[in-house]
């Protein structure tokens, strides 16, 4: 889903030779791709939760264990 847009892209896109539109354009990809990612990071970390609850409601240690190394992951993303 994450796309890497380097400065040296944006700068191409934003140059004398490029159009506004085509700038315009780049800096909607960037946002429109973060957006997305950050409510992708959000729903994850929403179910891992909820996963999370089950688990200690069901006294799953080793489930809870795997959801909670999985959630400091996307925490630490």
């Amino acid at each position: 889903m994450e796309n890497n847009y380097s400065y040296a892209e944006f700068l191409k896109a934003v140059g004398k030779n490029s159009s506004s539109a085509q700038a315009e354009r780049l800096l909607n990809d960037i946002y429109m791709d973060l957006f997305l990612s950050h409510i992708h990071r959000e729903q994850t970390k929403k179910r891992l939760w909820e996963l999370i609850d089950i688990a200690l409601d069901e006294k799953d240690e080793s489930t809870f264990n795997r959801l909670t190394d999985e959630l400091m992951k996307v925490e630490d993303n």
